[in-house]
């Protein structure tokens, strides 16, 4: 109905009027849109309002049909066929205006009673893209029909339809294709409007004044054109427009040959010719008409004003149909934005995005105190920027826990043993964190207690202490023995998945389910829960701001089946190893993550800073395929040595998808010694190829599950595994090059000599130990960086030998340079790092040549490799304890009993009092603290002898043995940490936890030596699988070396000038190949980056314009001079530095701070 309506306004009726009706008269198409509306919020059940504007709307749109009808019919009543135009226009902007019936119909739907409607509207939403499809061939059909059939009934020829002079065609060529273009820009700029939260200033006051800006650019022309005539008549006042019509109208006749812009205005003045244009009345009836159309347009899309929109909007969620009417663009925007029946108790009416809530989990063995500063500033930043019980804050809530891995050290006479040092570390940097954050006086600091006491938990796995943040959300500190709970990263992220998703998120439910509600019902809000659950997986030394967790948040909540998000990872340090990490971390993020994220999906989302869906995380083979426990060798490679990808690649097995968000910045710590880099990689290089072999190998299901893993994009992968496996051969082939050119010696020998030194260094590899290697390792890297400037040198040679820069080495290095400099420029904040390309370029064959050599040679080394202080895997283990007598254990247990009643028995009071009281209590004993009342949960409510007090002092002061719980409370003087007890059902399910899945290994000899045999067995294999594709690959290169000028592809040798000389170069067939190859997967990843920052600036944008509101009333409550202090000026770098309030106080400091909260992602680093 609408396409008809369409075709037979635009190609019937509109040649037959004036200009200025037929852009005025597609404001009418609002008509049913009005009808619909009425009747939409008549049915409402409750009062709205938008029914007046509605109702003016369509008596606005009717009274210019009138006046419009007047106007033409009444000019002439007997010209019959002039009415059956004026009727086909009146028609078919009815029909067309049938187009955004569905706008309404779902709400018509919702407020029924009748199921077959809402049945009918459910149907209608999940088959959409086929309606669409279908109504988009009926429409080429109709159209089709009416042109078929307007031709002979206005008794027109085909063979003159057909035989449009040439300057016609052309004429109609560039408008249609000025239309076509015009109308796709405007549809998506609408569209980005509305994703930038700008949906009032760019979207909807833009569409108004378009059909107004188009009028006036049609009738400007035409009155200068006309004022211009009459300049040239000396003045003459007599002619009116009605003879410069005449006039127009033959001068167009006559003259063929003007330019299209002169053409079109006299087209545009043959259209107004149709009316008498010089009676006023005549202008004012049609002046009424188009006013009272664009009136009525206005007022029947009033309600957008009131509409709330969120940043990056689903263009599903804020558009009803998904298609654009290309006559109508204007028009089609705004009535096909979503309807909602405003009431008047509510401003603003849009589908409300639920709550989230974000759990931060963070993991920490051995970071220093410096990089425990990091992460506690962030998360206390956080509870800064999203305090708990604040009715703004409702977007989101989030708790922090962070698991400490092997956090415990063996104590004498301690069941428990001790927090380690690191532990205590972490203790220190939280008291010191929250005295910053909460401004308190340091003067007073040492004497009176101004942080609220927090708790300390025994648990089955450890120890858990619980500090509340000043504003009002928990930080959770896990300890964990390793003794009693299976230790590692990766088990400490199942300890948390099972604890967050199994314990806190589903408990709940199941005991109402218990209590006896409906499952149904039940069912609903645990998957709406599991839906809004995010857990956000860190690093110990990650460091970010609120904004950062913002945007991941923005993308999950987007799009629903998105399970993981991830941002640009930024590191941190000083010296060459890391500018070379720096280069090259950020040229993975700028090409190789973006051309993931829009073409297919991310592989990979770091476990440092990464926003994971709960309900991707609780989906089939996902988090229960994730607590594996490692029994074969490949096992330990792929899901040890890279957890992260590990867990990337189950989600996308499961249809998941995994995005990267460019403006998210986060900064973490990179390796700053070659040793410690080299043992990273060693971990990182096996591990990513076993995951990207494992998505490889299962490519048509998951095509078949994921739609963003298409088979093209998993052959884009296969092509970069591939690459990745050949770069040691290509970097030979490359130094190869480089020595035949500067030597007298053939291609041949020079590849022989480009392979003697890896070759040698693959076998010392199998010999030395890891240490000799890398040695080794760094000692080859100097060499080779010398030889890399020698390369470079070499291709800018060759340019000048051959007189030509269409080689193919040149090429390759030209284009890579200007995509790199390109892409730099597009991430303005990061473009210095461009210059560390300089460092990178001589460190390619350390990256690719030798750190690929001794990362597969040394895969079956499975430890960690980096934060270690303990011996590595494969060092000798300490000998076996002496075997004790039975009165040796009977002595030993009845120690460790007394001292653990010791550790029960203590004062109330702070640590540095009861010190304090020891040392005095020969000389001022203080009656008033003779009674004191325990603190412990386990000694009972009674009062304690003065005798047994002063006997607890001397232990206290001069313990033999302390439980952990009280060295901790110790270590905190400001902080006042009580101990709870862990209720019996969370008690109970750590005990069924720790048996089912995270129950210590046992120290089975003989199973690691097995292990140990099947890693080495399998490090063989895939060593000789790997070498020998490089060998095979270097020896087909050296055959048509041998056969030179047989197989060569022949290339016309162009100059400088780009002038063809007439001679060839001959380039060897595969390496052109190659080049071409991974060129063109090169250039795929910049356009795919500059489609990625595009859309990258829509968010930022959008960010920047909703987000500032919440932080300028912030920062009037938190900055106000001498009330909150900077913790990042104000935290130093080493343990126990005293916070020096006074400097803090000042406006400046405030403001600049102030100034680093609304920055977007600066990254200033404590």
């Amino acid at each position: 109905m609408a396409s008809l309506g369409a075709a037979i306004l635009t190609i019937v009726a509109m040649p037959h009027l004036d200009i200025v009706t037929n852009v005025t008269i597609l404001n009418s198409v609002a008509v049913v849109s009005t009808l619909l509306q009425v009747s939409t919020q008549c049915t409402a059940r409750e009062r709205n309002r938008f029914l007046l504007p509605s109702i003016t709307s369509m008596v606005l749109i009717i009274l210019g049909f009138v006046l419009f009808c007047f106007l033409y019919i009444m000019k002439d009543p007997a010209n019959t066929k002039m009415i059956i135009w004026v009727g086909l226009a009146v028609g078919g902007a009815f029909l067309v205006s049938f187009n955004w019936w569905e706008t309404y119909f779902r709400l018509i739907g919702e407020n029924s009673s009748s199921i077959f409607l809402k049945n009918l509207c459910r149907d209608m939403t999940k088959c959409q893209n086929v309606l669409h499809i279908l109504s988009s061939l009926l429409r080429i059909a109709v159209t089709a029909c009416v042109l078929g059939a307007y031709v002979p009934l206005a008794k027109m020829d085909w063979d003159i339809v057909k035989s449009i002079p040439s300057r016609e065609t052309r004429i109609i060529v560039i408008t249609v294709g000025v239309q076509l273009i015009s109308s796709a820009l405007c549809h998506w700029f609408a569209l980005a409007a509305c994703k930038m939260h700008a949906l009032r200033r760019c979207f909807i006051l833009p569409l108004y004044l378009a059909s107004l800006a188009v009028m006036a650019l049609l009738i400007i022309p035409v009155i200068v054109y006309y004022q211009d005539y009459r300049v040239k008549l000396n003045g003459t006042a007599s002619i009116n427009f009605t003879g410069y019509c005449n006039v127009a109208v033959d001068g167009r006749t006559l003259n063929q040959n003007s330019s299209v812009f002169p053409e079109l205005v006299l087209d545009v003045t043959h259209t107004l010719c149709f009316l008498d244009m010089s009676k006023v009345t005549d202008i004012g009836i049609l002046t009424g008409s188009a006013t009272s159309w664009w009136l009525g347009l206005v007022l029947a899309t009033l309600h957008l004003w009131y509409l709330s929109v969120y940043r990056i909007q689903r263009t599903q969620d804020l558009f009803v149909r998904r298609l654009y009417e290309g006559a109508f663009i204007e028009q089609s925007l705004l009535l096909n934005t979503r309807f909602d029946v405003l009431t008047k108790s509510k401003k603003k009416k849009f589908r409300p995005l639920e709550t989230a809530m974000i759990y931060l989990c963070a993991t920490m063995w051995h970071e220093t105190y410096n990089e425990m500063i990091n992460i506690i500033i962030s998360i206390f930043r956080l509870d800064r920027y999203r305090p708990k019980n604040e009715e703004k804050s409702k977007d989101f809530t989030f708790e922090a826990h962070i698991f400490f891995d092997d956090a415990f050290v063996p104590a004498e006479g301690s069941n428990d043993g001790h927090v380690n040092e690191y532990g205590e570390n972490l203790v220190k940097v939280i008291t010191e964190v929250y005295g910053t954050f909460t401004n308190i006086n340091q003067k007073s600091f040492r004497r009176q207690q101004q942080i609220p006491e927090q708790n300390i938990i025994r648990t089955p796995y450890g120890g858990r202490l619980v500090v509340t943040m000043p504003h009002g959300n928990n930080i959770v500190v896990h300890f964990k023995n390793k003794e009693l709970i299976r230790h590692k990263k990766r088990w400490s992220q199942v300890m948390y998945l099972y604890y967050l998703l199994g314990w806190k998120l589903m408990t709940k439910y199941y005991e109402r389910w218990q209590g006896g509600e409906d499952e149904k019902e039940l069912r609903e809000e645990v998957q709406r829960e599991k839906h809004n659950t995010y857990l956000l997986a860190l690093d110990g030394d990650t460091d970010f701001h609120p904004a950062a967790l913002i945007l991941l948040v923005d993308r999950l909540k987007m799009y629903p089946r998105v399970g993981a998000a991830c941002g640009r990872i930024h590191p941190t340090g000083s010296g060459p190893v890391v500018w070379f990490q720096k280069f090259e971390y950020a040229v993975s993020h700028w090409l190789q993550k973006t051309a993931e994220h829009v073409f297919g999906s991310v592989l990979c989302s770091p476990g440092c800073f990464s926003l994971f869906r709960a309900e991707a995380l609780m989906d089939d083979n996902v988090m229960k395929k994730y607590a594996t426990k490692s029994t074969e060798a490949s096992h330990y490679i792929q899901y040890d040595q890279g957890e992260d990808r590990w867990l990337c690649t189950l989600m996308l097995k499961q249809g998941w998808r995994v995005e990267y968000n460019a403006a998210s910045d986060a900064y973490t710590n990179a390796p700053e010694d070659f040793k410690e880099l080299y043992n990273q990689r060693r971990r990182w290089g096996p591990s990513t190829m076993a995951n990207v072999v494992d998505l490889l190998g299962s490519t048509n299901i998951i095509s078949r599950r994921n739609r963003s893993m298409s088979k093209p994009f998993m052959f884009y992968q296969l092509f970069a595994i591939v690459s990745a496996i050949l770069a040691p051969a290509t970097i030979c082939l490359m130094v190869a090059g480089s020595i035949s050119f500067l030597l007298p010696i053939p291609s041949a020998g020079s590849l022989v000599i480009s392979v003697i030194p890896p070759a040698i260094y693959l076998g010392l590899c199998f010999k030395l130990k890891t240490d000799t290697q890398i040695t080794i390792a760094g000692i080859l890297s100097v060499m080779y960086a010398f030889l890399m400037l020698v390369v470079t040198m070499t291709i800018i040679g060759s340019m000048v030998k051959d007189k030509t820069i269409l080689t193919p080495g040149s090429m390759f290095v030209i284009i890579m340079a200007i995509i790199y400099v390109i892409t730099a420029i597009l991430h303005p904040q990061e473009f210095p790092l461009v210059f560390y390309g300089l460092l990178y370029i001589v460190c390619i064959p350390s990256a690719y040549l030798l750190l690929t050599i001794y990362s597969m040679v040394n895969m079956n080394n499975v430890s960690w490799g980096t934060r270690e202080s303990k011996p590595p895997a494969g060092a000798d283990t300490p000998s076996a304890p002496t075997p004790r007598t039975p009165a040796q254990k009977a002595r030993n247990t009845l120690n460790q009993f007394f001292s653990s009643i010791k550790c029960c028995k203590k004062s109330n009071r702070r640590p540095q009092e009861e010190r304090l009281s020891v040392n005095q209590e020969n000389m001022n004993p203080e009656p008033e603290q003779l009674n004191p009342q325990p603190q412990n949960s386990i000694v009972e409510d009674v009062n304690i002898p003065n005798s047994t007090f002063q006997h607890n002092q001397i232990n206290v002061a001069e313990p033999p043995h302390q439980c952990w719980v009280s060295k901790l409370q110790s270590l905190s003087n400001d902080v006042h940490l009580q101990e709870t007890s862990l209720n019996q059902e969370e008690h109970r399910f750590w005990e069924d936890l720790q048996e089912k899945y995270l129950k210590p290994l046992p120290d089975d000899k003989e199973r690691k030596e097995k292990i140990a045999s099947d890693l080495r067995d399998l490090r063989n294999k895939i060593c000789f699988a790997f070498f020998i594709l490089n060998a095979m690959w270097l020896v087909a290169t050296f055959t048509l070396q041998v056969f030179d000028g047989v197989f060569a592809i022949n290339m016309t040798k162009v100059d400088l000038n780009l002038n063809a000389t007439g001679g060839y170069l001959q380039i060897d067939p595969i390496g052109f190949m190659f080049i071409v190859g991974f060129a063109t997967s090169v250039v795929i990843q910049f356009f795919g980056m500059l489609y990625h920052r595009l859309y990258t600036l829509i968010h930022y944008v959008a960010f920047l314009d909703t987000e500032p509101v919440v932080q300028k009333h912030q920062s009037e409550e938190f900055y106000q001079p001498g009330k909150m202090v900077d913790p990042v000026s104000n935290i130093e770098s080493h343990p126990g530095s005293p916070v020096n309030s006074e400097s803090e106080e000042s406006d400046d400091e405030d403001d600049e701070f102030r100034m680093t909260r609304i920055n977007f992602g600066d990254g200033t680093m404590v």
